[in-house]
């Protein structure tokens, strides 16, 4: 009797031990799967938030900064190259007459004659000016780009050649600019690197041109001021040039972080290698 009812209650608990294990395996075998989901949709969202081959979260920082710094630097070269005020040129106050003297100041497009009362001058200066003092001005824009002809300022004959050179630097240098700055707005719009390697180079270049062109634009006024002795005038190098100076400047600053920022490998890590990696 006892015998039966031991067998019986054997033959009854057996299927609720295997339920039992079969319930645990379909958890264990469901929280694996779950798991390997997550893993899944996990690098599905990494390789959606950065394309392979594509500008990761950092460069991009990276490159927005740099793109500030030439920003700032076309800004500069669009103030400057537009305005006339490279360099002004101004006789002695004793060659003033009516209680006036003339200043003339230009840059590479235009040229302007300036009249200012020789009482608003400082007593102590010795020649006329500065330009930004009162007075009646009257601009003309040379004629070295239409009709080839020289200007002549106080009995003093500019050099077209030079004049010509500063300016087609200047234009050059800006398409420079205007094509870097569309590379850089395409590989953060698409955000490919790709783009920041010819960036590098146009920002680069478009420095050098435009740190050229004041160069030689100071070449055309040390010509121009050797062409007739016959007026002294002093001269002297004005705001716009030191726009465009501190314009070149950054341009190339910019350029050197594009080429940086382009290399496959870090350079301060190439150099100055972490601790850890040399032990």
């Amino acid at each position: 009797m006892w015998s039966t009812f031991y067998v019986q209650d054997e033959e009854r608990g057996a299927p609720g031990v295997g339920g039992a294990s079969q319930g645990l395996k379909a958890a264990m075998t469901g929280g694996g799967r779950g798991k390997a989901k997550r893993r899944v949709h996990s690098a599905a969202a990494g390789s959606a938030s950065t394309p392979e081959g594509g500008m990761s979260d950092s460069l991009e920082g990276k490159v927005k900064l740099a793109f500030f710094v030439a920003v700032v630097g076309i800004v500069l070269s669009v103030l400057g190259v537009g305005t006339e005020f490279w360099v002004e040129l101004a006789p002695p106050k004793s060659l003033s007459t009516n209680n006036t003297c003339v200043v003339a100041h230009y840059g590479l497009w235009k040229c302007c004659m300036k009249s200012l009362w020789v009482a608003d001058v400082d007593p102590e200066r010795e020649s006329c000016g500065p330009a930004d003092l009162p007075g009646e001005s009257n601009c003309t824009f040379f004629k070295f780009f239409t009709t080839g002809e020289n200007a002549v300022l106080f009995q003093k004959t500019t050099d077209k050649s030079l004049s010509v050179a500063a300016g087609l630097l200047a234009i050059c240098s800006l398409f420079l600019m205007v094509m870097g700055a569309v590379c850089i707005s395409m590989a953060i719009s698409k955000r490919v690197p790709f783009f920041v390697k010819p960036a590098s180079v146009c920002f680069t270049l478009s420095g050098i041109l435009i740190l050229l062109s004041v160069i030689i634009f100071h070449q055309s006024v040390l010509a121009l001021l050797a062409s007739d002795h016959a007026v002294p005038l002093h001269h002297e190098l004005s705001w716009s040039v030191s726009c465009v100076s501190c314009a070149g400047t950054l341009l190339l600053i910019g350029g050197i972080l594009f080429l940086l920022l382009a290399l496959p490998y870090s350079p301060w890590q190439k150099c100055m290698p972490n601790k850890d990696t040399e032990s």
